[in-house]
C-alpha cells in the first residue's frame, strides 16, 4: 500500500528529462523557428523512447504521475523557460507517460 505512494523513482526521472530537454534545448540557441521545430521533435522523439523504457521498469499510478510531471515542470520553469511553453511541454510529456 506505500509504495502507491513512494514516487521518489518518478520525481528523480521528471526532473532528468527536464535536463535532458534543457540540455538539447537551451534558451541561448539562435534557431529560426523551423530548425527549433525539428530540433525539438527529434528531442521529443528521443524523450519518448526514454519514457517507454522506464514504463517497462517501474509500475506508475496518478499519483507518481502527477509527481513525475511536477517535477518535470519546476525544472523547466528553474531553468528559466516561459510559462506557456513549459506548460505545453509537461502536458505533452505527462500525456506520453500515461499513453
Amino acid at each position: 500500500m506505500f509504495s502507491f505512494f513512494d514516487a521518489r523513482s518518478a520525481k528523480k526521472f521528471g526532473a532528468q528529462m527536464a535536463q535532458f530537454y534543457i540540455a538539447a534545448m537551451p534558451l541561448n540557441m539562435n534557431l529560426k523557428e523551423k530548425q527549433f521545430a525539428v530540433k525539438s521533435l527529434k528531442t521529443m522523439e528521443k524523450m519518448s523512447l526514454l519514457i517507454g523504457s522506464y514504463k517497462q521498469q517501474n509500475k506508475l499510478n496518478i499519483y507518481k504521475v502527477a509527481q513525475m510531471g511536477n517535477a518535470f515542470k519546476w525544472a523547466l520553469k528553474d531553468a528559466a523557460y516561459e510559462d506557456d511553453y513549459v506548460d505545453k511541454l509537461t502536458q505533452w510529456f505527462v500525456v506520453t507517460v500515461k499513453t
